[in-house]
């Protein structure tokens, strides 16, 4: 944790902002690219070890043209879906952390696409044979692994299935688990090892992923008795001022001092009991925001005297 938090504080200046918004680009391009001229990207840019071990390098960099889907109803959504929660996951993280996050997961796609073909070389008992490596060069699975990401940030949070159903983020992120876990497990029974192990294997490693980066970022740091009492005490004072100062609302015809309230919204948890509310440490001032706005909002700051938001 203290290695990461120093590379962050010497490297953060190098992260790409944005990086969604390219990889999705990449994608689009990817998807015309198969449209115009089908087949071009299995024969020259997917992640072949065989073909890279074979002098053809570029493969190393052009298999993230491959796109999420083929069909041109649903790649919209899932670009859309992916943009959402990558630009979410940023905002949350910061560019440096998620630029970790995803080039991670890029970089143990390839790493096991290669471990891969080693191992299925031994088993197939011969040099270097051509092996059908589809699917393990592909980030697709890294792009749905972030629904684990932003489950562990923001579990109650509500997304809009083709616009109309409601579903909680934890719940997507259990239901993505759930069918790569399937996947997985399908790969293997019905094409073998050799021909379903890269499909499975590309599985594995984009949760991996997600479970080697929530580990190694989260804070390990112990927290001394004194620092204990002082976090506890800080909470009381907040609470205390948050009762005193009195968030009076109208609930069912009469007014109710309630817990929270957004200062953005103005919503508290009379209006929805999944709501979650944070102090937020940048802002001067007691500012309380909901779970919508706690990352979007601008910071308060006092300038002699005066408010400026």
């Amino acid at each position: 944790m203290k290695f990461f938090n120093r590379l962050e504080r010497k490297m953060w200046k190098h992260a790409i902002p944005n990086l969604m918004l390219y990889m999705i680009v990449l994608y689009a391009a990817g998807f015309i690219l198969n449209m115009v001229k089908p087949g071009l990207y299995s024969q020259w840019l997917d992640l072949d070890v065989y073909r890279i071990l074979h002098g053809e390098v570029w493969r190393l960099f052009t298999f993230v043209l491959q796109p999420p889907s083929n069909s041109l109803f649903w790649i919209f959504l899932e670009l859309y879906i992916y943009y959402s929660i990558g630009r979410s996951l940023e905002t949350m993280w910061g560019p440096f952390r998620f630029n970790v996050y995803y080039f991670s997961g890029l970089l143990f796609q390839i790493v096991s696409a290669f471990v891969f073909y080693g191992i299925a070389c031994l088993i197939v008992g011969q040099g270097l044979v051509y092996i059908n490596m589809e699917g393990i060069g592909s980030m697709y699975y890294v792009n749905r692994s972030m629904f684990f990401a932003y489950f562990a940030m923001v579990p109650n949070a509500t997304f809009y299935i083709y616009f109309l159903i409601p579903i909680k983020a934890k719940w997507l992120g259990i239901l993505s688990g759930a069918l790569m876990a399937y996947e997985a497990f399908w790969y293997i029974s019905n094409y073998g090892l050799v021909k379903g192990g890269p499909y499975a294997l590309a599985i594995v490693v984009s949760v991996l992923n997600f479970i080697i980066f929530f580990f190694v970022t989260r804070s390990a740091r112990r927290l001394s008795p004194s620092e204990i009492k002082r976090k506890a005490d800080f909470r009381k004072k907040m609470y205390d001022a948050k009762w005193e100062s009195g968030n009076v609302v109208e609930f069912k015809g009469r007014n109710v001092i309630t817990r929270h309230k957004c200062a953005i919204c103005g919503r508290t948890e009379l209006d929805d009991d999944s709501l979650e509310f944070r102090f937020c440490s940048k802002c001067e001032g007691n500012y309380e925001y909901c779970s919508d706005h706690l990352y979007t909002h601008e910071h308060v700051r006092r300038v002699k005297g005066n408010t400026e938001e």
